[in-house]
């Protein structure tokens, strides 16, 4: 079986939570899929950035970046790394139901009701791409919760979280309203967001506690979904079989 890499790649950060949150995610995918040559890489702040890191890879690769919505750092930086004839890049982590089912757990941590009224809480972005993504997950929240869920961004050029904390609290008077999430991990977004007027914020995907094992799920079927591409006459290692052995976790 030939080994191919997972470059899983990352926004960057100068918090040493989320940088130990986002390591430990590219660790526990690494302990998932020893077959895998799992290697991480960053598109700003942190080094390797990802087209070092391909740069470094002896044969084929796969980039998952590790973000919830496509943007600038996708289309741009991935994509423009990825344009390599051994390399291709996956699809972005969201939406998905996986997510959907770490944020009920995060709900749940911090004693969420179904009286309560739930928003979703995001980085925010100003491609219109990511803004229907994160308007997806929030729909898929919604179905879950059984309630509607508005979405609220800390950035970009969504509805600011703030506007949108103060509408539920003045429409829906005695109620608590929460805002679950919707972040990778702990940081400058995760400290607005805390400081936008709810009565409770939920902790990001990754907390700093274990790693999910929906995340890690969603990053080996990205992987797995964008290998189906990857060109073995184009360079890399020869190929001595019909591929690496790469399975879906399923969703």
């Amino acid at each position: 079986m030939t080994t191919i890499a997972l470059v899983a790649t990352s926004h960057g950060t100068d918090v040493a939570a989320a940088q130990s949150a986002i390591t430990a995610l590219v660790d526990a995918v690494g302990e998932a899929a020893p077959h895998l040559d799992v290697r991480e890489a960053f598109v700003d702040v942190q080094l390797p950035r990802v087209d070092t890191a391909l740069d470094l890879v002896d044969g084929l690769a796969v980039v998952v970046p590790l973000l919830l919505a496509p943007g600038f750092h996708v289309r741009v930086d991935i994509n423009g790394a990825a344009r390599r004839e051994w390399v291709v890049a996956a699809g972005t982590l969201g939406a998905d139901d996986r997510l959907t089912d770490v944020m009920l757990r995060r709900l749940a941590q911090v004693g969420a009701t179904r009286d309560d009224v739930v928003l979703l809480g995001s980085a925010g972005s100003t491609d219109a791409d990511a803004l229907r993504s994160i308007d997806e997950a929030a729909e898929r929240l919604a179905t879950a919760w059984g309630a509607p869920v508005a979405v609220g961004h800390v950035g970009g050029s969504g509805t600011p979280m703030a506007d949108v904390v103060r509408a539920a609290t003045r429409e829906r008077p005695g109620r608590r309203v929460v805002i679950v999430s919707y972040l990778m991990a702990p940081g400058f977004f995760q400290g607005r967001m805390q400081r936008c007027g709810a009565d409770l914020v939920t902790g990001p995907l990754l907390d700093g506690g274990p790693v999910a094992d929906e995340l890690v799920s969603l990053v080996l079927d990205r992987f797995a979904e964008a290998a189906e591409g990857l060109d073995w006459s184009a360079g890399g290692p020869p190929r001595a079989s019909a591929g690496p052995v790469v399975t879906k976790s399923g969703t």
